[in-house]
């Protein structure tokens, strides 16, 4: 016969490998990419769906003079080159192209 375990409840389990909020920031992992979106300012009518899809936090926004939230650009230390930017950007528009990562 098989001793009988002792099962932990909830407050007695070890914890577990935790991080705290914030600390992707230390990891740049913009390396990983072969391929790297472009913004075009000129045609960029800054609706912020690029900022909202991107999983990375990878397209920087800021307001301008007018207090309007607007992009300001790619942070490519953390883009990892998935696209998902130039896929979302509005068809007429097209303000994010995806090109070849130059080493």
């Amino acid at each position: 016969m098989k001793k009988e375990e002792k099962k932990l409840t909830a407050a007695e389990l070890p914890a577990g490998g935790l991080l705290e909020a914030g600390t992707a920031q230390d990891f740049k992992t913009g390396s990983w990419r072969s391929l790297r979106p472009v913004w075009n300012k000129d045609k960029c009518i800054h609706c912020l769906t690029c900022w909202i899809y991107c999983p990375d936090s990878a397209i920087k926004i800021a307001p301008d003079e007018k207090k309007t939230t607007v992009v300001t650009g790619i942070d490519y230390d953390f883009c990892k080159g998935c696209g998902i930017c130039a896929r979302e950007c509005p068809d007429k528009i097209k303000a994010i192209t995806m090109e070849e990562e130059k080493k």
